[in-house]
């Protein structure tokens, strides 16, 4: 028998301290209008000495484990996707594994940059829709703090710690996945990078004397990827759905620059009570974003049992994901299989032609939208030469 994967505990962590745009001023050249005008970002979460990516980690599993009411003995899987492990070896999936007494659960790390947790949620479905599995725990969680040059001001603006995780668990009703999609860029791999402690540029007096153990980010290059694979990457997950985009009640996307955010927005033709946006509380937590605005969602009342939610993110690799989702926390009454995802399946002629109506409109605008950028970057260095001028 066919299974699926339904979500039936989240949580999250983020660390005590904040660092807010008004405490960067008095770090780097920089201001709280430029961060929040380029960024969106207001503040970020700091992780305190002692606090590390296994700690949150733990601490947002605990919470999902509380919210499913299943015991951690009981947990048969355990994915962490992060790209700021306590240690190159061994996996902090193990530590997580151990400190949570989840035992005999096998668990690994997954690493795909801001696009890891959803990788993980679609590896973690697999074993469960296979019947691998009965139940699994899915965490992204990121301490970038270690790893920022505290002094490069075009990236110590961006980024912050925190841990998001969820429960998934195995149902016959149908729920849960409906269709993912996964793509890298390899050739881009060093637009978003951590150059040093690998193979490649191991530890030597070298490497830090020129300060190659920091993320380093090519923003314009990072920029046009987001920009281009985002939206195109929502309308392949609905239209394999055979959903119609009416029927995506959140877009939860990653949260690394509002004005990406917003362009992919525009492109689908969504209004904004569609789109999760938390990006001013957190900053950028890379794999920690989506499963972050996922939970404040869901605190917040945003989502309802049989919603249809779209996750997509992009990030170092170059890497795009993204997972249409249906919402059903709950195990509901028997649902004919033929109904799902929760639609007559005489309709879904009607349903294709509208997504594909919707697709054209779209594909307009995306081609459309990058005759803009050099617009937008001529007012913006306009607006810049008339503040000089005016000084």
């Amino acid at each position: 028998m066919q299974k699926y994967a339904r979500m039936t505990g989240w949580g999250k962590y983020v660390p005590e301290r904040i660092l807010t745009n008004l405490d960067l001023e008095k770090m780097v050249d920089t201001s709280d209008e430029w961060i929040r005008t380029r960024t969106g970002i207001r503040e970020r979460h700091i992780a305190a000495p002692g606090e590390t990516c296994c700690t949150m980690s733990v601490a947002a599993a605990q919470q999902a484990l509380a919210v499913a009411q299943i015991p951690a003995s009981e947990i048969e899987l355990i994915i962490v996707a992060t790209s700021t492990p306590d240690y190159l070896v061994p996996s902090v999936a193990s530590m997580v594994q151990d400190q949570l007494r989840a035992t005999g659960a096998p668990a690994f790390g997954l690493r795909a940059g801001c696009t890891g947790w959803v990788y993980a949620l679609v590896t973690a479905c697999q074993f469960l829709q296979t019947g691998a599995y009965r139940n699994a725990l899915v965490i992204g969680t990121e301490h970038l703090s270690f790893g920022v040059d505290w002094s490069d001001r075009s990236t110590c603006v961006l980024f912050g710690d925190g841990s998001g995780a969820v429960v998934l668990e195995a149902s016959d009703q149908p729920t849960g996945l409906l269709a993912f999609d996964l793509g890298s860029e390899g050739s881009d791999y060093d637009a978003l990078i951590f150059p040093a402690f690998g193979g490649a540029n191991p530890a030597s007096h070298e490497v830090i004397d020129r300060r190659l153990h920091y993320l380093k980010m090519d923003g314009r290059r990072v920029f046009k990827f987001a920009t281009r694979v985002l939206a195109d990457s929502v309308r392949k997950v609905v239209a394999a759905s055979d959903l119609t985009p009416e029927d995506i009640e959140l877009v939860i996307p990653h949260q690394a620059n509002d004005r990406i955010i917003e362009m992919a927005r525009r492109k689908l033709g969504l209004p904004p009570e569609k789109m999760m946006v938390n990006i001013d509380r957190y900053g950028n937590t890379s794999a920690a974003s989506i499963p972050l605005a996922l939970v404040d969602a869901i605190e917040e009342g945003r989502i309802e049992a049989g919603a249809h939610l779209v996750f997509v993110g992009f990030g170092a690799g170059l890497t795009w994901a993204s997972a249409a989702f249906h919402w059903e926390p709950q195990e509901p009454s028997a649902i004919p299989v033929a109904d799902w995802p929760i639609r007559d399946r005489l309709v879904q002629p009607v349903a294709r032609a509208r997504t594909a109506l919707w697709s054209a409109r779209v594909n307009l605008a995306t081609r459309i939208e990058p005759l803009l950028l050099p617009l937008y970057s001529f007012a913006a260095g306009y607006k810049k030469r008339r503040k000089k001028a005016d000084k």
